[in-house]
Order: C-alpha cells, then sequence, then structure tokens
C-alpha cells in the first residue's frame, strides 16, 4: 500500500514516458510483422513447396505472424493502462494535495508522512492560555483534527484502492487467453487497454465464486475494493453486468442478501456494503437509456424478471421461490442515483409482467408469496416490486410527475383503479410448516401501498416525501395528478375511507395545495365556486398552476385522510396558517368590504375544515378522546414541522398575526376539540360543535390587535361577528354532505 510521502513525492511523468515507450515497441513489432510476411510468410506459402512438411511448416509460420500480429496488441494495450493509470493518479494526487492544503489553511500542520496536528504556533498568547483551561475548547481541536486526519486518510485509500487495480489489469493484460493459436504463454492478442475493464473480469470471477460457495474472506474483501473504486464507472459497471448477465445479476444480488441476512449474519455489515456497491454499479451501467448495454441489459431483465429463483433463508416455507423482478428491486433499494428512464422502464416492464400473467387466466399475482414482508426485520425484501420501484422513484420527484401524470399514460389510473391490491398483489399468509401447496390465506402486508404513496405525494408536489413543501407553487402535471387523483378516489368510493398506505402522503401533499383548498371551500372565485360534484379543472397563472375539484369531492378525501387524527391535524394546521396569512395580506387602507370578504371567505373555509372533524365525532370506530388528542398534536406539531409548507412568498406581513394568533388560540382550542369528542353525537349536539369558531373568532381578534385596534375593540369586534354565520355555512354543508353520503 503506497505511503503518503509515496503518493506526494512520486513522479507521475514517467508513466507517459512509459507509455510512449511501450508505443514505440508496438511499432517495431509492426515492422517485424511486415518484414516476416515479406520475407518469410510470403515465400513460404507460396506454390513450390507442398506436402507434409510444407503443411507443418506453414501452420508454424501463421502462429509466428499472428503472435507479431498478438504482440502490437498487448504492447499498446499496455501503453494504454500506463496512461489510464496516470489519469486516475494525478486525479486522485491533486484530491489528496487539495486535501492537505485545506488541512493547513484551517490551522493545521501536516508532515511529510501525512501526519495531522493542530498548528499552535498561529495562537496568541490570550489564545494558548484559553486553550489550556477551556475543555470545550480542547475537545474543538481534537475533533477538528481528527476530521482532517481522517480526509487525508481516505485520500490515501483511494489512491491504494486504484494502485491494487491497476496491479489486477497488468498482471491480467499479458496472459494469453487463447488456448487454441498454437502457443502457451504467447502474446495476447484480446489485450485491452482499460484497467475497469480488468478489474470487472475480477469481479466476475468472484461472483462466480460467490454463486458456487467457494469465495474466502479474501474474496469479498476483494470484490468490496472493486465496488468502492470502481461502481462509479461506467466501463467498469457495463462490463460487469454485462458479463454477469441480468440472471447472474439477480443471482449475485441473491447470494449476497443470503449471507447477510441469514447464513452469515455477524459479517452483515459486509454483506450490505457489497449490496451497496452493487446497486451502485447497476445505477451507472444504466445511465445512458440509449446505450447497446442498457437496450440488451433490459431485454434479458424482461425475461430473467419474472424466472423464480430460491433465496436460502428468505422464507421458513420451504418451497418458496421469488421472482426476479423482486430481487432487482431489492438490490436497487440499496442504491440510488437512478436515471429516470431506467426507473421508468423498470416500472413499466414490472407493471406488463403482472398483468400479462393475470391475463393468462391466474388468480394469483405473479408476486404473490406465502410469508409475510414487512416490518423492522422482514420489509428489507420487496415481494411487491411495483410498490418498491415507485418508492426508489419518490427520490426523483421530477420522475415520479412523469410516470405518474395522467396526460400522458395511464399509470395513475391503474395504481388508484386497476389494480387489485387488497387480494392478489401483496401475499398469502400461511401456518407454520405450510408449504405453497396449501389453501391461500388472503392477507395484505402491513407496508401496502409504502412506495406508491411516496411517489404520489412526490409527484404531486415536486419535492422527496416528508420534506419541506412550497406551498402553491406547482406545475400543471403535478396539479393534474393531484386533482385526478381526488377525482379517481372519489368514484371508486373509496375517497372518504382512504386505501391504506395513502393517508400520511396524501395528507402531506394537500398541505401544498391549501391555497387551493382554502379557495375552493370559500367559493369566492368562478375557478373555485364549481359544482359540488364536479371534477373541476386544471390551470396555470403567474403564482403557478392550480386545481380545483367539487366542494363534497375534496371533503370527502379529507374526511378519508381524518381516519389518521395526526394527519388530519397537519392538514388543519396548515389551513390555520394560510387563513393567517390571509388575513396578514390585507393591506392597510384596506377597505371595509375587502376586510369583510376576507373574513368571510376565510371562516367559510375554515368551516368546511371543522365540518369533517365534527363527522368524525359521528363515526363510532373511534374512541373519541384519543382521536381529539392525536388531531391536538398533529396541529401542534404541524407548525414546526417540515411536513406544513412555506410561507407565501408573495405576501408581506402587516404584524406578527401568526405567532400571536397561536399563543391566543393553542391551550383553549385543544382543550374544546376535546370537550367536544366527549359529548354525546347526536343531531341536536352537532350544533354545539363549535370549537373550530372560536378557533376563527380567536384569529380575527388576534388580526385586530396587530392593527392596533385592540383584541376586544369594538373595530375587532365587528369583524368577528362577520364571519361567524359563513363559517356555521362551510361547516354544516361539508358535514352534512359526508352523513348524506352513508
Amino acid at each position: 500500500m503506497p505511503t503518503y510521502h509515496e503518493i506526494m513525492s512520486t513522479d507521475l511523468s514517467t508513466l507517459t514516458i512509459a507509455a510512449e515507450r511501450w508505443d514505440g515497441l508496438a511499432e517495431e513489432f509492426h515492422k517485424q510483422e511486415t518484414a516476416y510476411r515479406r520475407d518469410v510468410h510470403g515465400i513460404s506459402m507460396g506454390p513450390t513447396w507442398s506436402g507434409l512438411s510444407a503443411d507443418a511448416a506453414n501452420r508454424t509460420f501463421d502462429t509466428t505472424l499472428k503472435e507479431f500480429q498478438n504482440a502490437q496488441v498487448e504492447g499498446k494495450a499496455i501503453a494504454s493502462l500506463f496512461r489510464d493509470a496516470h489519469t486516475q493518479f494525478v486525479g486522485l494526487h491533486k484530491k489528496l494535495k487539495t486535501a492537505r492544503d485545506e488541512a493547513i489553511k484551517a490551522g493545521m500542520l501536516v508532515s511529510d508522512q501525512g501526519v495531522v496536528t493542530y498548528d499552535y504556533s498561529k495562537l496568541t498568547q490570550s489564545e494558548h492560555q484559553a486553550l489550556a483551561h477551556d475543555p470545550d475548547y480542547q475537545e474543538s481541536v481534537r475533533t477538528a483534527v481528527a476530521s482532517w486526519q481522517q480526509r487525508i486518510d481516505q485520500c490515501v485509500k483511494d489512491v491504494a484502492d486504484a494502485d491494487e487495480g491497476v496491479e489486477i489489469a497488468f498482471n491480467a493484460v499479458v496472459i494469453d487467453s487463447v488456448a487454441t493459436d498454437g502457443t502457451t504463454n504467447g502474446f495476447n492478442g484480446k489485450a485491452q487497454g482499460d484497467i475497469e475493464k480488468y478489474e470487472a473480469d475480477e469481479a466476475k470471477d468472484i461472483s462466480t465464486r460467490i454463486d458456487s460457495g467457494k469465495a474466502t474472506a479474501a474474496d469479498y474483501k476483494e470484490l468490496q475494493r472493486l465496488f468502492r473504486d470502481n461502481s462509479h464507472d461506467e466501463a467498469f459497471s457495463q462490463t460487469l453486468l454485462h458479463d454477469l448477465g441480468a440472471r447472474g445479476t439477480l443471482k449475485l444480488s441473491n447470494n449476497l442478501e443470503s449471507l447477510g441476512h441469514y447464513d452469515d449474519k455477524k459479517n452483515a455489515g459486509r454483506y450490505k456494503d457489497l449490496g451497496h456497491g452493487l446497486a451502485t454499479t447497476l445505477a451507472t451501467a444504466t445511465r445512458d437509456p440509449d446505450s447497446a448495454f442498457y437496450k440488451q441489459f433490459r431485454e434479458e431483465m424482461q425475461k430473467a424478471g419474472t424466472e423464480q429463483f430460491k433465496v436460502d433463508g428468505l422464507s421458513p416455507i420451504p418451497d418458496e421461490k421469488v421472482r426476479g423482478y423482486q430481487s432487482l428491486v431489492t438490490l436497487m433499494q440499496q442504491g440510488n442515483g437512478y436515471n429516470g428512464q431506467f426507473l421508468e422502464d423498470t416500472a413499466d416492464d414490472i407493471r406488463h409482467a403482472e398483468t400479462s400473467y393475470m391475463a393468462k387466466g391466474n388468480t394469483e399475482s405473479v408476486w404473490a408469496l406465502r410469508d409475510d414482508f414487512s416490518g423492522k426485520d422482514r420489509g428489507w425484501f420487496a415481494n411487491d416490486p411495483l410498490d418498491g420501484v415507485l418508492g426508489i422513484m419518490s427520490e426523483d420527484p421530477k420522475t415520479s410527475t412523469e410516470y405518474l401524470d395522467p396526460a400522458h399514460n395511464d399509470n395513475l389510473k391503474y395504481l388508484l383503479h386497476g389494480r387489485d391490491w387488497d387480494t392478489v398483489i401483496d401475499h398469502y399468509a400461511t401456518p407454520p410448516g405450510g408449504t405453497t401447496l396449501g389453501m391461500p390465506v388472503m392477507a395484505e402486508d402491513g407496508d401496502v401501498r409504502k412506495g406508491f404513496g411516496a411517489a404520489l405525494e412526490a409527484a404531486t408536489t415536486g419535492e422527496a416525501p416528508g420534506s419541506y413543501h412550497d406551498v402553491g407553487r406547482h406545475t400543471e402535471p403535478q396539479a393534474r395528478i393531484m386533482q385526478n387523483t381526488i377525482n379517481t378516489l372519489y368514484d371508486d368510493k373509496h375517497a372518504d375511507h382512504l386505501p391504506a398506505g395513502l393517508t400520511k402522503p396524501l395528507a402531506h401533499a394537500l398541505t401544498s395545495y391549501t391555497p387551493d383548498t382554502h379557495e375552493t371551500y370559500a367559493e369566492s372565485s368562478s375557478k373555485y365556486d364549481i359544482g359540488w360534484d364536479s371534477q373541476g379543472s386544471v390551470w396555470s397563472d403567474d403564482k403557478g398552476a392550480h386545481m380545483a375539484v367539487g366542494h363534497q369531492r375534496l371533503a370527502a378525501l379529507m374526511r378519508g385522510v381524518a381516519d389518521d387524527p395526526e394527519a388530519f391535524g397537519h392538514l388543519y394546521g396548515a389551513e390555520q396558517q394560510y387563513t393567517h396569512h390571509v388575513l396578514e395580506s390585507i393591506p392597510p387602507d384596506a377597505s371595509k368590504t375587502t376586510i369583510n370578504d376576507r373574513i368571510v371567505e376565510s371562516s367559510r373555509a375554515m368551516g368546511a375544515y371543522d365540518g369533517v372533524r365534527s363527522d368524525v365525532i359521528f363515526d363510532e370506530r373511534f374512541e373519541k378522546t384519543q382521536w381529539a388528542a392525536d388531531f391536538n398534536h398533529g396541529i401542534g406539531t404541524g407548525f414546526s414541522t417540515a411536513l406544513l409548507f412555506n410561507p407565501v412568498a408573495d405576501i408581506t406581513p402587516v404584524g406578527d398575526v401568526t405567532s400571536k394568533a397561536i399563543d391566543v388560540w393553542a391551550y383553549e382550542s385543544n382543550k374544546e376539540h376535546t370537550a367536544e369528542a366527549n359529548v354525546e353525537a347526536t343531531t341536536e349536539n352537532a350544533k354545539t360543535y363549535d370549537a373550530g369558531q372560536r378557533d376563527v373568532d380567536r384569529m380575527v381578534r388576534a388580526w385586530g390587535d396587530s392593527r392596533g385596534h385592540g383584541i376586544d375593540s369594538d373595530w375587532t369586534k365587528s369583524f368577528v361577528h362577520v364571519g361567524q354565520d359563513q363559517y356555521a355555512h362551510g361547516r354544516d354543508r361539508t358535514l352534512d354532505t359526508l352523513r348524506a353520503d352513508r
């Protein structure tokens, strides 16, 4: 292993000098080939010599001529390897030098052997004294030194990894791999000038030994190095996966999973690292969808994806076998950075595989297994590969939007409406000791639709799931997906009782559409004031794209979200915060009519949200007090988490309404929500569920106070009363609609 001193002091120009000399040697062999062909081979092959001796001599002369040609191939390949090595080492040397220089700039000393220490000479006397007496200061110095040492050591290790790769290539380039060319240990006519291709060959050999159970600890260590050094290199990645083929790639992944999860758990970290390396190799190899490799590998995977594989230890059911696409997505989950087209193609191919299988008359899904694959210990296996690849896709919001945009494909409709998630997609539970031949018991995995929900959130918001969703800033495809999702779920009678796995993602996504949902309930604009059962529309203006759906459809979806009280608390809190922003944005010189309209609209919207909350009280499935407590928690955490939204960028606040309003109503509001949950759910009592009205009253009072009129002034009170009737209007219409649908 090269040392820091050797790396920094070695003259790398000798590598290019060596390359030039090997090119020169290849040219000399070319001259000798020309002379031999003219003076020996050409004469001996003439018509004047025939018979057995001539035949034997001609074979020898052919072999010699071929050796002159092979020598040129080998010489040029060696020259190319020297240049490849030079390029790699120059880049790594520069990286190490940069690390050293930045360490020195940060107040460190770096010795000739690469040892990092703190440069105390730059400290003043007072700083020396402070350091001597301040343990925190001393710890910060130790932490900084360790951090810089780690960075420099990693740079040295990167050079060592590359150096081992160069050694592999130079050992392999001189091996005559053709046994039938008439020579033993002759020149290599198939020599290659790419270090990474030889390293890929080494990785292929190790993979073969892993598959046969003959791999050693040294093999696993070397494969880790090969992935660490090359998994981001396209030549290595494509060569390795081409040599393995789609089926071999899946077998290698399955073997690593078996070893890490069952056969060799004590070295699980090693196999996890190898799985990540193989996944990164896959991502690198498939970066170019137009490459010949990509097209061939995809065709191979389309065949291997539905083949069955036995994965040792995966299932206690003895004859359980998994499909190739399940193994592929399990592998993909260990990496990242996949090309968007590769993700879409993989999802398309998986969908085609499952629909084709069902079209042949099968009553079970092609992915149906008899064991449970969810939870901490089992959820790592992608038994539903389509849901799994959608989960990976969610990390790429742009691709998620493209894949689910109903203007260009029917993927959203298939996932929401066409796919039979509940019966044949997930798994069949089998009693302990059972086999795949027994009568299945249909069940649903605990992580059903987890990937789809994440992709749907990413597709409708343009942000990674669970991240800060920027309110009201959408593209038309994003808004179109949101609108179609609401309509499809409503038309399928799934909106008010959402399919498992979609509640939280839809709640998170809807927070970013709060301006649209606010306006829908406020009924203040012709674009939003549409028929209650209308499918609505999507349009754009200078603030981005917007979506509107009928009040009834939107309320039904929110009622479905409310089955998860904390998720609905986020939605409710988002509307509260947006209402604050609406009030804050009222200009200081606004007319009474303008103020009146904004308060009326906000009261209607808040009333509609509260109608959903009130409807929960009529649902006997819930323990009401606990629901209210979780709902209150959702409101409170929503203001301080990334699951809410950024303030609208073009609003200029006039006073700090939001913080004051939260202080004013939070405690009392929580008490009132909880108290209402304990009131008997009758039609008569429903008229007294007015905690939401008091929330609005407090908001308006806080707004009036921020304008200098005081919380209890007559001016403020006049506007408090303005919205009360409209609050009841919005709340009662929503509540009546939800109850009438049952």
